[in-house]
């Protein structure tokens, strides 16, 4: 896979005389759909791969000269701008990540682990879980502070509401946030479930989006 960005590909070799690549791995189904919740940041999903469960393998990208690249035989990795830009956000995602603190790893990892057990089930909880666009969380006064630190997590919903079975949102985030009591130097921890339209751009940039993939904690090999 191509990661390249057009505009530099066709720029001479002397000013650009690299390509960056990343190999195409096969996953199964399962985590290809945490893939496209955003919640394995080292992993990309190929649109027009998608069928095949292809995808590009960003922890292993490398870089190979412009005439190498001129002899192979292209296949767009997509269709649509809409899957272009997709696209373009998993590569982001990949670097942006914000490095959690190993304290909060361990605090949220009942979470994580809700998540990733029940996310495909044909529960439920399993749908409103589906439903989600990504999880984020507010540190105050900041994650760096020693003592006092109040979390508040924006479960960011699509834009239909939905009830399931009669069950609410309510009720869902009120089970999810039980998963996270507060411990340690984090004594508060609340939540709201609301759409992207719901949040304003300052509350959008001052949260950090929830990777599963990086959520684990240095005892079990993890970055943190």
């Amino acid at each position: 896979m191509v990661l390249t960005q057009t505009c530099d590909i066709v720029r001479p070799c002397l000013a650009r005389p690299f390509i960056e690549l990343a190999p195409l791995v096969e996953v199964t189904e399962e985590v290809a759909h945490e893939i496209e919740r955003g919640y394995r940041p080292n992993y990309a999903i190929v649109p027009a791969l998608r069928a095949a469960r292809l995808v590009a393998d960003l922890d292993r990208t490398t870089t190979v000269e412009k005439p190498v690249l001129a002899s192979w035989s292209r296949t767009p990795g997509w269709t649509t701008d809409e899957q272009a830009r997709a696209f373009a956000r998993g590569l982001a995602r990949k670097r942006v990540r914000f490095a959690f603190p190993d304290d909060f790893n361990g605090l949220v990892r009942p979470l994580q682990s809700r998540i990733l057990e029940k996310h495909d089930k044909g529960s439920d909880e399993g749908r409103a879980l589906r439903a989600l666009r990504e999880i984020r969380v507010t540190a105050s006064p900041s994650w760096d502070a020693p003592a006092s630190v109040e979390l508040f997590f924006s479960f960011v919903r699509n834009d239909a509401e939905p009830t399931f079975k009669g069950t609410g949102w309510d009720s869902y985030l009120e089970k999810w946030l039980k998963l996270v009591p507060p411990s340690g130097r984090f004594t508060a921890v609340e939540g709201v479930v609301l759409t992207l339209g719901d949040m304003t751009a300052q509350e959008y940039v001052d949260s950090d989006a929830l990777d599963l993939d990086y959520l684990s904690s240095r005892d079990d090999g993890g970055a943190g």
